[in-house]
């Protein structure tokens, strides 16, 4: 799930070197800190946070899959 963040995040943003993502595992659920440089915090919540909605969409058509809840946090530094 980590990756699959990465990637889309990180093809989003102008600074992708400042992308940070912590995975906390539990067992039901799977939490996904994300933290991007300020400038960038815009372009991955998207206008009413359309882009940060598809991303979690994503995140839980692959959860069910795995058979867990993922849940995305945008984290602002």
């Amino acid at each position: 799930m980590k990756e699959l963040v990465e990637f889309i995040v990180k093809s989003l943003v102008d600074k992708p070197d400042a992308v940070r993502i912590e995975e906390v595992e539990g067992e039901k659920a799977s939490i996904i800190e994300l933290r991007v440089d300020n400038g960038d915090l815009g372009k991955v919540i998207g206008k009413q946070g359309r882009t940060a909605k598809a991303i979690r969409t994503i995140l839980n058509a692959s959860g069910v899959k795995a058979g867990k809840k993922v849940v995305l946090e945008i984290l602002e530094d």
